[in-house]
């Protein structure tokens, strides 16, 4: 599959615009822009790059690049009008993967905003059939693919294995049992349009799919869907299924 070119920040911020608006009105949207821009400018110190130093550990063990403080800026300030990059906890993760009453070995492990790829890696402790990821950013997209390729560990147990450069909202499912993990990666309209297509595909395929939704900030789209049974719950994360 082709890499996608980075979006533009212009067509970007654009399209944000219009979806916010459309949601909440042109001065509420001014508000928000406003709190976005000055968040960025504040999380962009010296001392809170350093802060995101704290998430190295699982690199150094790995040697692997999954940090959030080595993002450049142009991708820290287009993941702000989608989804600001931050690395899986991996005692979260692997407390969510507990949560679920499967046989890995039947379903696809798919992360969609997967970034550096870390969620892809702490997937491959688990013996699912493979393991697929879902990027928009391009540069957050070929580190997740080096990571991949350095990536070794004695208790890998998956080794299928790929991230793809695409926008979520034009993610075709495969039709497979399907362990789905968001890490709060779209905006409200971008996560309405997936689930749409999760939907269809569902409707075309029937099978299992398991929604892991950490940082679950628009929980009440995928409520509001009806599609989804809400399984496990903590201030942290959700556990969904169809």
């Amino acid at each position: 599959m082709p890499e996608e070119r980075s979006p533009q920040l212009a067509a970007t911020l654009h399209r944000w615009w219009r979806e916010e608006a459309a949601r909440s009105g042109s001065w509420r949207t001014l508000q928000s822009l406003i709190r976005l821009l000055w968040r960025f400018v504040r999380e962009s110190t010296p001392a809170q790059r350093r802060q995101r130093y704290g998430d190295m550990d699982y690199d150094w063990d790995f040697r692997v690049d999954t940090t959030a403080a080595t993002v450049g800026w142009r991708e820290r300030l287009l993941g702000m009008f989608h989804s600001p990059y931050q690395p899986t906890d991996p005692a979260l993760f692997h407390e969510m993967l507990a949560s679920l009453p499967i046989d890995f070995r039947e379903f696809t492990f798919i992360d969609v905003g997967s970034g550096k790829g870390r969620a892809l890696l702490l997937a491959a402790n688990y013996p699912f059939r493979r393991i697929l990821g879902v990027e928009l950013l391009p540069a957050l997209h070929r580190i997740a693919q080096e990571n991949i390729r350095k990536f070794k560990s004695d208790s890998q147990r998956c080794f299928d294995i790929e991230a793809i450069c695409q926008d979520a909202r034009a993610f075709t499912f495969p039709p497979e049992a399907t362990v789905l993990y968001l890490f709060n990666p779209l905006p409200e309209a971008g996560l309405v349009e997936m689930l749409r297509n999760l939907e269809a595909s569902l409707r075309q395929h029937p099978r299992s799919v398991f929604v892991l939704y950490h940082n679950p900030l628009l929980e009440p789209v995928i409520d509001k869907s009806g599609l989804f049974k809400k399984l496990a719950a903590t201030h942290q994360y959700s556990v969904f299924a169809a």
